[in-house]
Protein backbone atom coordinates (compact mmCIF):
# COMPACT_ATOMS: atom_id res chain seq x y z
CA UNK A 1 0.00 0.00 0.00
CA UNK A 2 0.78 3.93 -0.65
CA UNK A 3 -0.46 6.87 1.06
CA UNK A 4 -0.25 9.87 -1.32
CA UNK A 5 -0.95 13.87 -0.12
CA UNK A 6 -1.22 15.98 -3.40
CA UNK A 7 -2.34 19.67 -2.63
CA UNK A 8 -1.75 23.08 -4.30
CA UNK A 9 -3.47 25.28 -7.26
CA UNK A 10 -1.86 23.39 -10.36
CA UNK A 11 -5.19 20.92 -10.54
CA UNK A 12 -3.65 19.74 -14.13
CA UNK A 13 -0.56 18.25 -12.71
CA UNK A 14 -2.41 17.19 -9.34
CA UNK A 15 -4.64 15.07 -12.73
CA UNK A 16 -1.73 14.33 -14.08
CA UNK A 17 -0.11 12.27 -11.06
CA UNK A 18 -3.54 10.40 -10.42
CA UNK A 19 -4.00 9.46 -14.05
CA UNK A 20 -0.05 7.70 -13.43
CA UNK A 21 -1.52 5.51 -10.51
CA UNK A 22 -4.83 4.66 -12.32
CA UNK A 23 -2.73 3.69 -14.99
CA UNK A 24 -1.67 0.57 -12.89
CA UNK A 25 -4.73 -0.53 -12.15
CA UNK A 26 -6.33 -3.76 -13.66
CA UNK A 27 -8.72 -1.74 -16.73
CA UNK A 28 -11.42 -4.60 -16.57
CA UNK A 29 -12.38 -3.74 -13.38
CA UNK A 30 -11.50 -0.27 -13.52
CA UNK A 31 -15.13 0.34 -11.78
CA UNK A 32 -14.76 -1.53 -8.90
CA UNK A 33 -10.97 -0.50 -8.26
CA UNK A 34 -11.12 3.08 -8.55
CA UNK A 35 -13.16 4.85 -6.11
CA UNK A 36 -13.43 8.93 -5.32
CA UNK A 37 -14.90 10.54 -2.31
CA UNK A 38 -15.69 14.10 -1.71
CA UNK A 39 -14.88 15.46 2.27
CA UNK A 40 -16.51 12.05 3.29
CA UNK A 41 -17.83 12.58 7.62
CA UNK A 42 -15.24 10.89 9.58
CA UNK A 43 -16.93 7.89 10.52
CA UNK A 44 -17.16 6.91 6.64
CA UNK A 45 -13.73 8.54 6.02
CA UNK A 46 -12.50 6.07 8.61
CA UNK A 47 -14.51 3.04 7.22
CA UNK A 48 -12.72 4.06 3.51
CA UNK A 49 -9.29 4.10 4.37
CA UNK A 50 -10.13 0.37 6.30
CA UNK A 51 -11.53 -0.62 2.73
CA UNK A 52 -10.37 -4.12 1.49
CA UNK A 53 -9.92 -4.91 -1.72
CA UNK A 54 -11.36 -7.92 -3.07
CA UNK A 55 -10.47 -10.42 -6.40
CA UNK A 56 -9.32 -7.89 -9.05
CA UNK A 57 -6.47 -6.70 -7.19
CA UNK A 58 -5.03 -3.31 -6.43
CA UNK A 59 -7.65 -0.49 -5.80
CA UNK A 60 -6.82 3.05 -5.64
CA UNK A 61 -9.05 5.88 -3.95
CA UNK A 62 -8.84 8.93 -4.33
CA UNK A 63 -10.14 11.30 -1.15
CA UNK A 64 -10.79 15.21 -2.34
CA UNK A 65 -10.00 16.59 1.57
CA UNK A 66 -9.91 20.60 1.22
CA UNK A 67 -13.11 20.79 3.32
CA UNK A 68 -10.77 18.64 6.31
CA UNK A 69 -7.92 21.95 6.54
CA UNK A 70 -11.13 24.48 8.09
CA UNK A 71 -11.99 22.77 10.42
CA UNK A 72 -10.00 21.39 13.43
CA UNK A 73 -9.95 17.53 14.15
CA UNK A 74 -9.94 16.01 17.98
CA UNK A 75 -7.10 14.46 19.03
CA UNK A 76 -8.79 11.15 19.21
CA UNK A 77 -9.58 11.28 15.28
CA UNK A 78 -6.39 11.75 14.63
CA UNK A 79 -4.86 9.03 16.25
CA UNK A 80 -7.93 6.69 14.82
CA UNK A 81 -6.87 8.29 11.38
CA UNK A 82 -2.93 7.69 11.72
CA UNK A 83 -4.01 3.59 12.70
CA UNK A 84 -5.71 3.27 9.79
CA UNK A 85 -3.58 4.41 7.51
CA UNK A 86 -1.00 2.57 9.21
CA UNK A 87 -2.75 -0.40 8.53
CA UNK A 88 -4.43 -0.73 5.27
CA UNK A 89 -4.60 -3.18 3.18
CA UNK A 90 -1.23 -3.45 0.76
CA UNK A 91 -3.05 -3.41 -2.32
CA UNK A 92 -4.65 -0.08 -1.42
CA UNK A 93 -3.40 3.16 -2.47
CA UNK A 94 -5.27 6.13 -1.13
CA UNK A 95 -4.77 9.98 -2.52
CA UNK A 96 -5.58 12.57 -0.30
CA UNK A 97 -6.19 15.90 -2.65
CA UNK A 98 -6.09 19.22 -1.71
CA UNK A 99 -6.88 21.40 -4.48
CA UNK A 100 -6.52 24.86 -4.05
CA UNK A 101 -8.65 27.67 -6.16
CA UNK A 102 -6.22 29.30 -8.59
CA UNK A 103 -5.05 32.75 -8.47
CA UNK A 104 -6.52 33.76 -5.10
CA UNK A 105 -3.03 33.28 -2.88
CA UNK A 106 -4.47 30.25 -0.67
CA UNK A 107 -2.65 28.02 1.60
CA UNK A 108 -2.84 25.05 3.61
CA UNK A 109 -2.70 25.74 7.13
CA UNK A 110 0.35 23.83 8.19
CA UNK A 111 -0.02 23.48 11.80
CA UNK A 112 -2.84 21.54 11.63
CA UNK A 113 -2.43 18.43 12.80
CA UNK A 114 -3.87 16.55 9.47
CA UNK A 115 -1.27 18.26 7.49
CA UNK A 116 1.76 17.28 9.76
CA UNK A 117 0.06 13.74 9.63
CA UNK A 118 -0.92 13.77 5.23
CA UNK A 119 2.86 15.39 5.36
CA UNK A 120 4.99 11.87 6.72
CA UNK A 121 3.84 10.16 3.13
CA UNK A 122 4.44 10.99 -0.39
CA UNK A 123 3.22 14.45 0.06
CA UNK A 124 3.83 17.17 -3.20
CA UNK A 125 2.69 20.91 -3.62
CA UNK A 126 1.81 21.37 -7.02
CA UNK A 127 2.01 25.45 -7.48
CA UNK A 128 1.23 27.01 -10.39
CA UNK A 129 4.17 28.40 -12.37
CA UNK A 130 4.43 32.77 -12.31
CA UNK A 131 3.21 34.06 -15.40
CA UNK A 132 6.30 35.93 -15.29
CA UNK A 133 8.19 33.06 -15.33
CA UNK A 134 7.93 32.58 -19.25
CA UNK A 135 11.00 30.33 -19.57
CA UNK A 136 9.79 27.67 -17.47
CA UNK A 137 6.05 27.58 -18.69
CA UNK A 138 8.11 27.72 -22.18
CA UNK A 139 10.20 24.38 -21.22
CA UNK A 140 6.97 22.75 -19.68
CA UNK A 141 5.18 23.34 -22.75
CA UNK A 142 7.89 21.98 -24.92
CA UNK A 143 7.79 18.71 -23.06
CA UNK A 144 4.45 18.03 -22.51
CA UNK A 145 4.47 19.11 -26.80
CA UNK A 146 7.09 16.00 -27.29
CA UNK A 147 4.96 13.67 -24.84
CA UNK A 148 2.32 14.22 -28.04
CA UNK A 149 5.33 13.85 -30.59
CA UNK A 150 5.06 17.36 -31.35
CA UNK A 151 8.18 19.57 -32.98
CA UNK A 152 7.38 23.15 -31.48
CA UNK A 153 9.74 26.08 -32.57
CA UNK A 154 11.25 28.66 -30.29
CA UNK A 155 8.43 30.87 -32.00
CA UNK A 156 5.66 28.45 -31.75
CA UNK A 157 6.51 28.20 -28.30
CA UNK A 158 6.65 31.83 -27.75
CA UNK A 159 3.60 32.66 -29.39
CA UNK A 160 1.39 30.13 -27.11
CA UNK A 161 3.01 31.23 -23.57
CA UNK A 162 2.25 35.08 -25.13
CA UNK A 163 -0.89 33.89 -25.50
CA UNK A 164 -2.73 31.40 -23.19
CA UNK A 165 -0.17 32.21 -19.69
CA UNK A 166 0.79 29.82 -17.67
CA UNK A 167 -2.88 27.67 -17.38
CA UNK A 168 -1.49 24.36 -18.40
CA UNK A 169 -4.71 22.70 -19.24
CA UNK A 170 -5.41 25.23 -21.63
CA UNK A 171 -1.94 25.15 -22.98
CA UNK A 172 -2.38 21.29 -23.21
CA UNK A 173 -5.74 21.91 -25.13
CA UNK A 174 -4.19 24.00 -27.81
CA UNK A 175 -1.34 21.87 -27.99
CA UNK A 176 -4.06 18.63 -28.72
CA UNK A 177 -5.68 21.36 -31.34
CA UNK A 178 -2.20 22.06 -32.94
CA UNK A 179 -1.95 18.10 -33.30
CA UNK A 180 -4.54 18.30 -35.78
CA UNK A 181 -3.54 21.25 -37.68
CA UNK A 182 0.55 20.13 -37.91
CA UNK A 183 -0.29 17.00 -39.42
CA UNK A 184 1.49 14.82 -40.69
CA UNK A 185 4.63 16.53 -40.53
CA UNK A 186 3.49 17.77 -36.36
CA UNK A 187 5.66 20.65 -36.74
CA UNK A 188 4.27 23.82 -35.03
CA UNK A 189 5.21 27.24 -36.35
CA UNK A 190 4.65 30.44 -34.60
CA UNK A 191 2.29 31.27 -37.03
CA UNK A 192 0.06 28.12 -36.47
CA UNK A 193 -0.65 29.01 -33.10
CA UNK A 194 -1.51 32.67 -34.11
CA UNK A 195 -3.46 31.63 -36.15
CA UNK A 196 -5.37 28.96 -34.21
CA UNK A 197 -5.10 29.57 -30.23
CA UNK A 198 -7.00 31.46 -28.45
CA UNK A 199 -5.13 34.47 -27.09
CA UNK A 200 -4.79 36.59 -23.86
CA UNK A 201 -5.72 39.91 -25.53
CA UNK A 202 -8.85 38.29 -27.43
CA UNK A 203 -10.04 37.56 -23.41
CA UNK A 204 -8.95 40.98 -22.58
CA UNK A 205 -11.28 42.37 -24.83
CA UNK A 206 -14.50 39.95 -23.24
CA UNK A 207 -13.33 40.64 -20.18
CA UNK A 208 -12.76 44.44 -20.18
CA UNK A 209 -16.32 44.53 -21.54
CA UNK A 210 -17.68 42.57 -18.80
CA UNK A 211 -15.96 44.29 -16.46
CA UNK A 212 -18.17 47.78 -17.24
CA UNK A 213 -21.13 46.04 -18.31
CA UNK A 214 -20.90 46.72 -22.04
CA UNK A 215 -23.11 43.49 -22.75
CA UNK A 216 -23.62 44.16 -26.69
CA UNK A 217 -19.65 44.86 -26.85
CA UNK A 218 -19.06 41.59 -24.61
CA UNK A 219 -21.09 39.48 -26.49
CA UNK A 220 -19.91 40.43 -29.96
CA UNK A 221 -16.23 39.82 -28.53
CA UNK A 222 -17.39 36.20 -27.20
CA UNK A 223 -18.98 34.91 -30.37
CA UNK A 224 -15.65 35.99 -32.34
CA UNK A 225 -14.20 33.65 -29.57
CA UNK A 226 -16.70 30.97 -30.54
CA UNK A 227 -14.96 30.60 -33.84
CA UNK A 228 -11.42 29.15 -31.60
CA UNK A 229 -12.74 27.71 -29.04
CA UNK A 230 -15.51 25.87 -27.30
CA UNK A 231 -17.26 27.87 -24.66
CA UNK A 232 -16.05 25.91 -21.41
CA UNK A 233 -12.79 26.95 -22.69
CA UNK A 234 -13.63 30.46 -22.82
CA UNK A 235 -15.04 30.33 -19.39
CA UNK A 236 -12.51 28.35 -17.90
CA UNK A 237 -9.99 31.30 -19.02
CA UNK A 238 -12.69 34.12 -17.90
CA UNK A 239 -12.90 32.29 -14.18
CA UNK A 240 -8.98 32.53 -13.68
CA UNK A 241 -9.72 36.19 -14.95
CA UNK A 242 -12.48 36.99 -12.46
CA UNK A 243 -10.62 35.29 -9.19
CA UNK A 244 -8.19 37.70 -9.91
CA UNK A 245 -10.44 40.87 -9.76
CA UNK A 246 -12.43 39.54 -6.62
CA UNK A 247 -9.13 39.24 -5.06
CA UNK A 248 -7.49 42.67 -6.06
CA UNK A 249 -11.32 44.77 -5.33
CA UNK A 250 -11.85 42.80 -2.37
CA UNK A 251 -7.76 43.37 -0.98
CA UNK A 252 -7.13 46.39 -2.71
CA UNK A 253 -7.49 48.93 -0.11
CA UNK A 254 -5.02 46.76 2.35
CA UNK A 255 -2.76 45.61 -0.34
CA UNK A 256 -0.40 47.60 -2.43
CA UNK A 257 -0.25 47.07 -6.26
CA UNK A 258 3.24 45.49 -5.78
CA UNK A 259 1.61 42.72 -2.79
CA UNK A 260 -1.45 42.15 -4.94
CA UNK A 261 0.81 40.92 -7.40
CA UNK A 262 2.99 38.47 -5.11
CA UNK A 263 -0.38 37.05 -3.94
CA UNK A 264 -1.47 36.58 -7.07
CA UNK A 265 1.73 35.35 -9.31
CA UNK A 266 0.66 38.59 -11.52
CA UNK A 267 2.75 40.95 -13.49
CA UNK A 268 3.04 44.16 -11.63
CA UNK A 269 2.18 46.33 -14.19
CA UNK A 270 -1.19 44.25 -15.26
CA UNK A 271 -2.33 44.80 -11.49
CA UNK A 272 -2.19 48.34 -11.30
CA UNK A 273 -3.90 47.94 -15.00
CA UNK A 274 -6.40 46.04 -13.97
CA UNK A 275 -7.04 47.93 -10.54
CA UNK A 276 -7.81 51.17 -12.80
CA UNK A 277 -10.38 49.05 -14.67
CA UNK A 278 -12.16 47.51 -11.91
CA UNK A 279 -12.68 51.19 -10.26
CA UNK A 280 -15.91 51.10 -12.61
CA UNK A 281 -16.90 47.87 -11.19
CA UNK A 282 -18.82 46.44 -8.41
CA UNK A 283 -17.26 43.64 -5.97
CA UNK A 284 -20.53 41.94 -5.56
CA UNK A 285 -21.49 42.07 -9.06
CA UNK A 286 -18.37 40.52 -9.84
CA UNK A 287 -18.70 37.64 -7.31
CA UNK A 288 -22.62 37.13 -9.40
CA UNK A 289 -20.60 36.85 -12.42
CA UNK A 290 -18.61 34.15 -11.52
CA UNK A 291 -21.77 31.88 -9.36
CA UNK A 292 -23.51 32.75 -13.02
CA UNK A 293 -20.98 31.51 -15.26
CA UNK A 294 -20.22 28.43 -12.49
CA UNK A 295 -23.72 27.56 -12.93
CA UNK A 296 -23.93 27.23 -16.16
CA UNK A 297 -20.68 25.65 -16.56
CA UNK A 298 -22.11 22.61 -14.19
CA UNK A 299 -25.32 22.59 -16.57
CA UNK A 300 -23.39 22.02 -19.26
CA UNK A 301 -21.30 19.57 -18.17
CA UNK A 302 -23.92 17.55 -16.42
CA UNK A 303 -25.83 17.68 -19.33
CA UNK A 304 -28.59 19.86 -18.63
CA UNK A 305 -28.17 22.23 -21.60
CA UNK A 306 -29.25 21.94 -24.92
CA UNK A 307 -27.81 25.14 -26.27
CA UNK A 308 -24.12 25.50 -24.38
CA UNK A 309 -23.49 28.79 -26.06
CA UNK A 310 -26.39 30.37 -25.41
CA UNK A 311 -25.98 29.11 -21.62
CA UNK A 312 -22.82 30.95 -21.44
CA UNK A 313 -24.36 34.34 -23.09
CA UNK A 314 -27.52 34.25 -20.54
CA UNK A 315 -24.65 33.67 -17.52
CA UNK A 316 -22.89 36.81 -19.00
CA UNK A 317 -26.34 38.84 -19.12
CA UNK A 318 -28.27 37.63 -15.44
Amino acid sequence: MAIYFYYGEEDFNIDAEINKLKSSLDKNFIDMSYKTYDNPKFPELISILRTQPMMFGKMLIVINCLEYFSKTFEDKEIKEITSALENNSENLDIVFVAQLPRDEGKKLDSRKKLFKLLSKYNALEFQTIPTYKTTEIEAWTKKQAQSKKLKMSQDALTAIVSQVGNNLRQIDNELEKLKIVSYPDYLVTGEMVRENCISNEDLFALSDYLMVGEKDSALKEYRKLLDKKFCLEITSALQKMLGQWIVMKAKSSQLSAYELAKELGMNEYRVKITLQKLKKSNLRDLVKLKENITEAEYKIKAGQSLNPDSEIENAFFK
